[in-house]
């Protein structure tokens, strides 16, 4: 069973994939049962997160976690991703594993950001 360092590091690790644009990584990591739930749509399997949720990550400059906390299977994270523009934002993530494979990311989004002021969003 996973300890929870290593799912810590699991974690990092997949931050790190996503920078470097490495899907490989992101897709191992995953398991076969894999879900992905956002305010834009819930239960997302993998090969459809592949097909419709994977972007490039040129445009993000660097991602800054400020804590993952585990505590068994589940783990949370929270960061600011900050845009090479300057833009950002902070978001938490669900983390549910099976093993040492992630088995679902539920994302909380949080504000925008830029340069260092709140950016309010449409509604």
């Amino acid at each position: 069973m996973a300890s929870a360092g290593n799912r810590a590091e699991i974690i990092r690790a997949l931050f790190a994939a996503y920078l470097a644009n490495d899907r490989a990584t992101v897709e191992q990591a995953f398991s076969d049962e894999f879900r992905f739930n956002t305010p834009y749509g819930e239960n997302i399997d993998k090969p459809t997160y592949f097909a419709e949720c994977w972007r490039d990550s040129d445009w993000i400059g660097r991602h800054e976690i400020e804590r993952i906390m585990v505590e068994g299977a589940e783990a949370f994270v929270t960061y600011r991703c900050v845009a090479k523009d300057g833009r950002s934002f902070r978001n938490t993530e669900f983390f549910l594993f099976d093993g040492d494979k992630v088995k679902r990311v539920d994302v909380y989004f949080g504000p925008s950001h830029e340069d260092g002021a709140l950016v309010k969003q449409e509604r």
